[in-house]
């Protein structure tokens, strides 16, 4: 009887019958009973892992016999002074009356400061130096000619005299390492109401003082050697 001829049911029961006869060729219900009763006996070893314990001991720290005899130290709270500098307080200058001269006053005036350098004694070096607003004005810093300096100043800081054609004396403070006057230039400068542009012969008849020839670069100053202009 050819399997278009059979019922539903009797082919599903021929199927079931096959496939039964292919798990017992194979082993398969054996192995299935055997999974089935088979239960795990101990857990993994990994997730069972025994935690760990610190154990603290206490041990003798060994010291030096020499300190072990001297007393504990004892600390205490001390409580330190700050140091504060005072800031220096320097009062502004006031810039809005500084005069700048032209180029021609400025050469004018070195020209004349010139004329008067070529009468000087040889003996006593001498140079010309045009003031610039920082001489005159603001940080009144006066720089010399440094291989001047090197030649006939000393070769440490010390007090340089200016003495003005009236024979008047102006202590200043000289720093051979940046070879120029400091300290007290500025009173000397606005002492003969120095300006940007005038030129200033300085002769040094003493290793350490020196004679001072202004020509100012406005006409309408006299110099200080009036002769000359």
């Amino acid at each position: 009887m050819g399997i278009a001829n059979l019922s539903y049911e009797e082919c599903r029961h021929k199927r079931l019958e096959e496939n039964k006869k292919r798990m017992e060729a194979l082993n398969l219900p054996l192995l299935s009973q055997a999974l089935l009763h088979s239960s795990p006996s101990k857990s993994s070893p990994s997730k069972l892992a025994k935690p760990r314990v610190t154990q603290k001991q206490l041990v003798v720290v060994r010291r030096s016999s020499r300190i072990a005899k001297q007393s504990a130290p004892v600390y205490a709270e001390v409580v330190v002074n700050r140091v504060v500098i005072p800031r220096r307080i320097s009062n502004a200058t006031d810039l809005s009356n500084r005069v700048y001269s032209s180029d021609e006053a400025r050469k004018n005036a070195f020209e004349r400061a010139e004329r008067l350098q070529s009468g000087l004694e040889t003996n006593y070096p001498n140079f010309i130096r045009s003031m610039l607003p920082s001489h005159v004005s603001g940080g009144f810093w006066l720089g010399l000619p440094s291989h001047f300096c090197k030649t006939h100043l000393p070769n440490r800081d010390g007090i340089v005299t200016l003495i003005d054609e009236d024979g008047d004396e102006y202590p200043t403070v000289y720093l051979a390492r940046k070879t120029g006057l400091s300290g007290g230039w500025k009173g000397f400068s606005v002492a003969h109401k120095l300006a940007d542009g005038d030129a200033v012969i300085f002769q040094f008849i003493k290793p350490t003082t020196c004679k001072v020839y202004i020509f100012r670069a406005n006409s309408s100053r006299k110099d200080s050697n009036s002769n000359s202009s």
